[in-house]
């Protein structure tokens, strides 16, 4: 499940995490935009349910320094040795840019950069060079994991899935349908022992089909509209299914661009219905080749209405199917 829920403070999430771990959850991912940041919510979870394996989807490469991400997943790994699993990616423009006042340049550069520092410094060895996105001089961590995490990178077309496959130790997935899969691991060619392949899994489930179809909508003509997104569709093959939001973004009309999203593309990327629906269409990720489908869980009426009850009840309606 990708962690916090959404109007739940943090400070109240140790029910919700033991409801987790009842209902048969392995693992909790966070997520870093402009919510809360990535370690926080599992650091929480690593002190309060110490079966559930933690996950960050992701921690963005370009806002902290090689040397603080280098501590903070060391930290974490100390926390919950051999339960933690640190995935990085390079974000986006805005988050990065216009969100933390920093430089988006060479995103692919950047990752692999980091990717490399961290591997070695997450072992605990003295990192002195130049790389070609940065200088470290002489960083060693003072508190290495005794179980160093795995690295996993985000990744959406075939350069960064094949940087993925080459030298880290599994992959990020985002932002596509089940019957996609294939074609990103495609690039990803002979996997090695171990590696791993997570994917964020947008989950609304509620029988409302207009309400899941509307709030996809908003969704995907937010997230999509991302040049790394939007090219990313394209190379997937949905130019004509999404050409008219594109354009539609493209002259400032936003609302126009949610409307323009099909049925089908929302049917496909946002999955709806009963609990135990979603739960079939998850199990198709599962069978395309994601070892570790991560339920995004989107607001429903359901859950407006009932609150913390309703959760309550939801939990063990999509985590006892899951296992």
């Amino acid at each position: 499940m990708a962690v916090p829920l959404g109007g739940i403070p943090l400070a109240d999430h140790a029910p919700v995490y033991a409801a987790l771990d009842r209902a048969g959850f392995t693992d909790v991912w966070s997520s870093e935009v402009a919510g809360t940041d990535a370690f926080t919510p599992l650091a929480l979870a690593a002190a309060w349910q110490p079966r559930l394996r933690l996950g960050t989807a992701i921690a963005p490469v370009f806002t902290r320094g090689p040397g603080l991400l280098a501590m903070s997943a060391a930290a974490l790994a100390e926390a919950a040795p051999g339960r933690f699993a640190f995935g990085i990616g390079a974000s986006s423009p805005v988050l990065v840019r216009d969100w933390n006042a920093g430089r988006f340049e060479e995103p692919y550069q950047r990752t692999r950069d980091v990717l490399r520092f961290l591997r070695s410094a997450l072992r605990g060895e003295t990192v002195d060079g130049a790389y070609d996105t940065f200088t470290i001089r002489r960083f060693t961590l003072e508190r290495p994991p005794a179980v160093p995490p795995p690295v996993l990178v985000a990744a959406l077309r075939p350069g960064m899935l094949r940087l993925a496959a080459a030298e880290a130790d599994g992959v990020i997935l985002n932002w596509l349908a089940a019957a996609d899969v294939p074609t990103a691991l495609a690039e990803l060619g002979e996997r090695r022992p171990g590696f791993e392949v997570v994917a964020r899994i947008f989950v609304c489930p509620t029988e409302d089909a207009a309400h899941a179809r509307a709030l996809g909508r908003r969704l995907i003509a937010g997230y999509l509209t991302v040049p790394a997104y939007a090219a990313f569709h394209r190379w997937l093959g949905r130019d004509p299914l999404l050409g008219p939001m594109w354009a539609a973004w493209a002259v400032g009309d936003r609302r126009g661009a949610a409307a323009a999203v099909p049925d089908e593309v929302v049917d496909a990327l946002v999955l709806h219905g009963s609990p135990e629906d979603c739960v079939a269409q998850v199990r198709r990720y599962a069978e395309q080749g994601v070892d570790v489908p991560v339920l995004a869980l989107l607001p429903t009426p359901e859950l407006a209405a009932g609150g913390a009850a309703a959760l309550a009840a939801l939990i063990p309606r999509l985590g006892t199917e899951v296992t």
